[in-house]
């Protein structure tokens, strides 16, 4: 009888034991779920920053881009401008360089 008494008091010992231990165990459980979903936010936060650079970061090398292609347009544009304005240029040359070998000094003692 007193062994049954013993037996009943360790086992009533032993299911306090395994209780206190697993509400220390839920206890510790529930700080470490709480710690990884603060940890999940954060990485989520990092992530969502990073690409909001990345995009910024693009979305400025292609506006740069796009303003030296206008750039390079534009200076084309110029450039084919000039050219048909002065197409016939080395003809207009040739002629008042022409008129003005052939033309009579106005001075005639020096020539000039």
């Amino acid at each position: 009888m007193i062994s049954l008494i013993i037996g009943l008091s360790l086992s009533i010992c032993a299911i306090g034991v395994l209780y206190y231990l697993n509400y220390q165990l839920e206890k510790k459980l529930e700080r470490n779920n709480k710690a990884l979903l603060a940890l999940h936010k954060e990485f989520t936060q990092y992530q969502i920053s990073e690409k909001r650079s990345y995009e910024k970061q693009t979305a400025k090398l292609e506006i740069r881009f796009d303003n030296v292609a206008r750039a390079i347009k534009k200076n084309e544009d110029f450039i084919n401008a000039v050219n048909q304005k002065h197409k016939d240029l080395p003809n207009i040359i040739r002629k008042v360089i022409g008129h003005i070998e052939f033309a009579k000094p106005i001075n005639k003692k020096t020539n000039v």
